[in-house]
């Protein structure tokens, strides 16, 4: 399935003959934007399977709690490259839906830790199995050794960017 070579421009709808590396960066571009404008939809459908009013945005806190356990806002906002401000807002709705709650930061009395609730954690774990067997269906003709490898390039695209 995965390949070491690039469609021909037809498949990627561009207007001139582009070759060597600038043909497989327009590719790689193309690609992206479609991945990633399929990623923002489903990320909207399962912050609204998570909880009807959910922000597509808070969806990612919720992620970010699961795999790294409780936080302070702080750190959330820097993980996400956002403001207090924002990160304040989404939190406290996530508060007012009963996903997350604030606790007593142990290392320091004067700040609260945010952490993921039981029914936060039950809500975003039936989303999460759901997501992944809907990633089994649609990659049920790959092989694991490809989807072990588009998932470590991943994994290597979104080092570089944080680097």
């Amino acid at each position: 399935m995965l390949g070491n070579t690039v469609p021909s421009r037809h498949t990627y709808g561009m207007g001139a003959d582009v070759h060597g590396p600038d043909q497989e960066f327009l590719a790689l571009e193309r690609e992206l934007a479609v991945f990633l404008r399929r990623a923002r939809a489903s990320s909207g459908e399962m912050a609204r399977e998570v909880h009807p009013d959910l922000e597509p945005a808070a969806y990612g806190l919720l992620v970010r709690l699961d795999e790294a356990g409780p936080q302070r806002a702080t750190e959330l906002a820097g993980f996400f490259g956002v403001g207090k401000a924002t990160m304040s807002r989404q939190l406290h709705a996530l508060e007012d839906l009963g996903l997350v709650a604030r606790e007593p930061d142990p290392a320091d009395g004067r700040a609260s830790l945010v952490r993921i609730t039981g029914e936060g954690t039950a809500r975003f774990g039936r989303v999460r199995d759901a997501r992944r067997e809907r990633y089994v269906r649609k990659l049920a003709d790959w092989d694991r050794a490809e989807i072990s490898e588009l998932a470590r390039l991943l994994h290597q695209l979104n080092a570089a960017a944080e680097g």
